[in-house]
C-alpha cells in the first residue's frame, strides 16, 4: 500500500515506522528540526515492542511533494488540520483515502469541509508516543491500537485492506461498526485525562486518588458524555463510570500529550478538547462547568510559554503525541 504520513511526531511516527517495517511504500512529510534530522540520519522509533529505523528518503517537507498515495494518515497538532485539508484537495480529488487519528471529535469535520466526504476515513489512535529529540520518536509502554471505519458503518474493502496492512505490520487493529460513537469514546476518556492532569500538573495516579481531584475527573468526563448524546452520539449515561474504573487501571505514571505540552511550554489543544467540551455545550443547552474552567484555567497557556523549562527544544522538534 502506498501511504502518506502527514505529521512524524508520536503518532505518525510511530504507526508509519511500523507500516514501512512491513513492506508497504510509506512516506512522512515533516517540518523543522525533526524534519532535518531524519533527513540526516533518518527517523528512529524507540518501543518495548522493538526498535525501527526508517530511512532519510522516506521523508519530504511538503504534502505538494507526495506522489499519489492510496492513503493519507493525518497525525498533526489539531490547530494544523485546516491547512492540511486544503493541502490533501488534490490527493483526495484523485482517489487517495484519508484518515485522521488526531485527538478530538471536530477533525473529520473540518477534514469534509475541504475534501469529499467520501474520502475520509473516521480514525481513533491509542498510543503514549512523543518526540524525544528530533530524529527520535519514543513509544511509551506497548499499548498502539488504531480502530476506523467508514461513517455509513459499511465495511468497506478500503478499510479491510488497511486493516489487513495493520495487521501484517503487528498493529492492534479493528474495523468500527461504529466509527462515530468510537471516536467519541476515546474523546471521553481523553478529555478526562488531559483536563485534569494538566489543571492538576500531575499524573493521573495523583488525579484517581484524591477525593477532590477524582470527582472533577469523573464530572469532565460526564460533561462530555452528555454532551454527545445531546449531539445523538449513541453513549451509555453511565460511560463516565466506566472510564473512571478504566483510569484505576492506569500506571500511576501515565499522563497526557497536553500536560507534557504543558510542562515544556508548547502550544496546547486546549481548544480542541475541554474547550470544545464547553463550546459545544453552550450550543447544544448543556451545561460543562468544569470543563469551562479547565478550558479558562490553562487559557494563557494556550499558545504556549517560552519560558517554561524545555519548551523551546521541544517546540522546535514539532513535538506530538497522542
Amino acid at each position: 500500500m502506498r501511504i502518506a504520513v502527514i505529521g512524524a511526531g508520536g503518532v505518525g511516527g510511530y504507526f508509519g515506522a511500523r507500516l514501512a517495517a512491513a513492506g508497504d511504500d510509506v512516506t512522512f512529510v515533516a517540518r523543522g528540526r525533526h524534519l532535518a534530522a531524519i533527513q540526516e540520519k533518518g527517523l528512529t522509533v524507540r518501543s518495548p515492542l522493538g526498535e525501527l529505523r526508517v530511512t532519510p528518503e522516506a521523508v519530504v517537507p511538503a504534502v505538494s511533494d507526495l506522489k499519489a498515495p492510496d492513503l493519507v494518515v493525518v497525525a498533526v497538532k489539531l490547530w494544523d488540520t485546516e491547512d492540511v485539508a486544503r493541502q490533501l484537495a488534490p490527493l483526495a480529488e484523485r482517489g487517495a483515502t484519508v484518515v485522521s487519528f488526531q485527538n478530538g471529535v471536530q477533525k473529520d469535520t473540518v477534514l469534509r469541509r475541504h475534501l469529499p466526504a467520501a474520502s475520509v476515513l473516521g480514525g481513533v489512535g491509542y498510543i503514549s508516543a512523543f518526540i524525544e529529540e528530533p530524529g527520535v520518536v519514543v513509544h511509551n509502554g506497548t499499548l498502539q491500537r488504531l480502530v476506523f471505519g467508514e461513517y455509513d458503518r459499511a465495511e468497506s474493502p478500503r478499510a479491510r485492506h488497511f486493516l489487513d496492512r495493520c495487521l501484517a505490520a503487528g498493529i492492534d487493529a479493528e474495523i468500527s461498526g461504529d466509527i462515530e460513537r468510537t471516536i467519541w469514546e476515546k474523546f471521553v476518556f481523553l478529555v478526562g485525562l488531559s483536563g485534569t492532569t494538566s489543571a492538576v500538573r500531575r499524573p493521573i495516579g495523583v488525579v484517581r486518588a484524591h477525593p477532590g481531584s477524582r470527582t472533577l475527573l469523573r464530572e469532565v468526563m460526564h460533561e462530555v458524555v452528555a454532551v454527545g448524546r445531546a449531539k445523538g452520539v449513541a453513549l451509555d449515561p453511565g460511560f463516565a463510570d466506566d472510564r473512571l474504573a478504566f483510569c484505576d487501571g492506569l500506571p500511576a505514571t501515565m499522563t497526557s500529550s497536553m500536560h507534557n505540552d504543558l510542562v515544556h511550554g508548547n502550544r496546547l489543544e486546549l481548544g480542541w478538547l475541554s474547550g470544545a467540551v464547553a463550546e459545544l455545550g453552550a450550543e447544544l443547552g448543556v451545561a460543562t462547568p468544569r470543563n469551562r474552567a479547565i478550558a479558562e484555567i490553562l487559557s494563557p497557556y494556550a499558545l504556549g510559554d517560552p519560558d517554561a523549562a524545555g519548551g523551546a527544544e521541544v517546540t522546535a522538534a514539532g513535538a506530538a503525541s497522542r
